[in-house]
């Protein structure tokens, strides 16, 4: 195992009825600044809840936030910090929401050009407004982490950054707000956790037993779930215990001494900001296709995967490694979510583009090895179609 620092501050408040929490958790001070995505808050009740609960402080709402969010839209919601003396922030929402929370939190404190934030990965930020989440969509594990992903329309850019000052204060999970949520949303956010516990476990041995079996019986769990909550979309507890693999995937924990991959979601960046693929959605489409091209470099976390997580027994372990990939590409369809490129009408043309943005993004030595070239994405795309 490598050796690691692990530093995690958010307090977790988790369970129905938890967003009355909000009246201990925010200053009492606070001038606060609600930040949504689209009308589905105000529909459901939920920002009438939190307006509740945040009684007598002085609270102002930005909406329109993107599922993928965008420089443009965040930047507005920095100009209405400044303006209105802001020094709460708020998200309520899904990952989106909470990830365009912590560039707001970022840039409104940032003295220079915050896209610089995107371009340097998040280390030049020195100073962030505090702000605490209250989740409304399981996928992404942005509430409980340090790391955002922003997109420039104009550009067509879709950059990540991190840094430990934009961890939340807070997030409010509440399980009962993912009843309304689409079938097409549950279903990304399953694949969405999957693929992020993935990253951080299908790469090579380190002997690191509790991260491995960790990430084994989150994963576990996503499969024998995920197709439950399609079924029984009422289930209380299926929707919980759904909420918190999505937030313990990407937490930390499981990914603490152990290498990283996260090949697959460079990638599916890409298709995102060309193409507005949900970023699910991408991660369905790379990485059956990834795994197949660097099964070699994977051959020893593979065959443990197809064994403790899939139960294959059977076959040579180059069967046992075939059938372990084709399950994970199943599992996918069966969630309602494709895993080729023809099903979103791309073809070859949509390779050498992301290939392009790939190379202009700096994204030409990827994953666990640093070894996934450009040559070696336009195979994993190519094999996508």
């Amino acid at each position: 195992m490598f050796n690691f620092d692990y530093y995690n501050p958010t307090r977790i408040s988790f369970g129905a009825g938890k967003i009355q929490d909000l009246d201990k958790l925010v200053p009492q001070d606070a001038k606060v600044l609600v930040l949504l995505g689209g009308s589905s808050a105000r529909k459901t009740g939920t920002l009438d809840e939190v307006k509740r609960a945040l009684g007598q402080r002085e609270s102002l709402e930005f909406s329109g936030i993107e599922p993928n969010p965008s420089y443009e839209t965040l930047m507005q919601a920095v100009a209405l910090v400044k303006a209105q003396q802001i020094d709460f922030l708020l998200a309520v929402g899904g990952g989106s929401v909470i990830d365009g929370t912590k560039f707001v939190a970022a840039a409104a404190m940032f003295d220079g050009e915050p896209w610089d934030i995107l371009l340097n990965w998040g280390a030049n930020v020195t100073q962030a407004m505090p702000f605490g989440s209250v989740l409304t969509l399981p996928a992404t594990g942005s509430e409980m982490n340090n790391a955002s992903v922003v997109t420039r329309k104009a550009l067509k850019a879709k950059l990540p950054f991190r840094n430990d000052l934009v961890y939340p204060q807070f997030s409010i999970l509440d399980p009962t707000k993912t009843f309304t949520l689409p079938e097409r949303q549950v279903a990304n956010g399953v694949v969405d956790a999957f693929v992020h516990i993935t990253e951080q476990y299908l790469t090579y041995p380190v002997n690191a037993a509790v991260q491995d079996r960790f990430a084994e019986g989150l994963l576990q769990t996503l499969i024998e779930l995920g197709p439950q909550v399609l079924s029984n979309p009422g289930d209380y507890d299926i929707r919980a215990n759904l909420m918190w693999v999505a937030t313990t995937a990407l937490n930390g924990t499981l990914g603490t001494g152990v290498p990283h991959d996260w090949a697959t979601h460079m990638i599916g960046h890409e298709l995102t900001a060309l193409y507005d693929i949900d970023h699910a959605r991408t991660l369905a489409l790379v990485l059956p296709a990834l795994l197949t091209v660097t099964k070699a470099r994977k051959r020893e976390k593979l065959l443990q995967y197809a064994s403790r997580v899939w139960h294959i027994t059977d076959g040579s372990d180059d069967d046992k490694i075939a059938t372990a990939i084709d399950n994970t590409r199943n599992f996918f369809e069966a969630m309602g979510i494709a895993t080729h490129l023809s099903a979103y009408n791309l073809g070859a043309e949509a390779v050498d583009a992301v290939i392009a943005q790939l190379q202009a993004h700096g994204m030409v030595a990827l994953g666990e090895h640093q070894d996934v070239d450009l040559a070696m994405s336009r195979d994993i795309l190519t094999l996508a179609l």
